[in-house]
């Protein structure tokens, strides 16, 4: 059939794949991370209280103190590629890009921050992808997480005339490809110490109790994790739970406090965090430095913090691994 001369280009079909991650400031100073937060907690799933009581409190309290905290956190971490988080998920989708060759095209785009999801979408649209795989990288569903990236892509659907066929990589806490990529990394991690660890301590994100006996399945995949986990290498992994905010009470048992209390009997630990894709603020300020010194403050002498599958060989062949698999029947 001959179009019409006036009739719009349009691009050759293609296949998307955007992979996303939680996000990060623009930079280590106050404004930046002021900005990140009121995005970030202004969502009404990561704090499930009625806005008109939280607003007032996010507004006139956390945004005027935390930021100058959070600022000096993210100072201690911060590359000459910027955030950790957004230099590895950006290295995570180049390598699947690579692996991919042709067949898709691949892009990556945070929950909060830069770069946003629906520019994201726009710009593989642009390419002609009339089929978008959204790839989260959270391996245990949470609402806060895994849901609030489905409600920011269904939100910017809105917006299109001409929306694409999508299709979302689920949750993979106890997937094979899963289990064993940390397996290898927690492996290769173990033996390249000069101590022998009485305890290895898998720290997983918090989250109010609350959301527990919401139905939220989150506390169930992270204990199914280690569990697993700890099948697969054969010795013991205990579970902890890191970053409580506010007053509720959060799932337990809390990080900061395990830690102390295994410096105090004067136990080695390992310490790893298998919820994250990618080393961020929360593995590499809160655990490698705070939680180092926490546990050495209370009497603690050998520690080590093993880094997230990040963009290593492992972590890799199991993106890819799931991606081609919820790409079948596309490819």
């Amino acid at each position: 059939m001959t179009l019409p001369p006036d009739h719009p280009h349009l691009a050759t079909p293609r296949i998307g794949v955007l992979l996303v991650n939680l996000g990060t400031p623009d930079a280590p100073d106050a404004r930046s991370v002021r900005r990140y937060l009121a995005e970030f907690l202004s969502d009404r799933r990561v704090v499930e209280i009625p806005q008109i009581l939280w607003q007032p409190i996010l507004r006139g309290l956390i945004l005027t103190t935390r930021p100058k905290k959070s600022a000096h956190a993210y100072a201690q971490v911060w590359t000459d590629e910027g955030s950790p988080l957004a230099a590895i998920t950006r290295a995570q989708s180049e390598a699947l890009q690579a692996a991919l060759g042709d067949a898709a095209i691949v892009a990556h785009a945070m929950r909060y921050g830069q770069p946003a999801i629906g520019p994201a979408i726009d710009a593989l649209t642009a390419a002609g992808c009339r089929r978008i795989l959204i790839a989260p990288l959270y391996p245990q569903y949470c609402a806060a997480t895994t849901a609030t990236v489905v409600d920011a892509v269904g939100n910017h659907l809105k917006t299109l005339r001409w929306q694409p066929a999508l299709r979302f990589v689920p949750p993979y806490h106890d997937e094979p490809a899963y289990l064993e990529a940390l397996k290898t990394s927690v492996e290769a991690g173990l033996a390249a110490l000069d101590f022998t660890p009485d305890v290895l301590l898998a720290s997983f994100h918090g989250m109010p109790e609350r959301t527990l006996h919401l139905g939220d399945p989150y506390h169930c995949q992270c204990q199914a994790t280690a569990r697993l986990l700890s099948d697969a290498l054969g010795r013991p992994v205990e579970v902890a739970f890191q970053s409580r905010f506010g007053r509720a009470k959060w799932l337990e048992p809390a990080t900061d406090v395990r830690l102390e209390q295994l410096g105090r009997e004067g136990r080695s630990v390992a310490i790893f965090a298998p919820g994250f894709a990618a080393d961020c603020l929360e593995t590499l300020e809160e655990l490698a430095i705070r939680g180092k010194h926490q546990f050495e403050a209370a009497g603690g002498k050998r520690f080590a913090y093993l880094a997230c599958l990040n963009a290593g060989v492992p972590g890799l062949a199991m993106i890819e691994a799931l991606v081609r698999r919820e790409l079948a029947g596309w490819l």
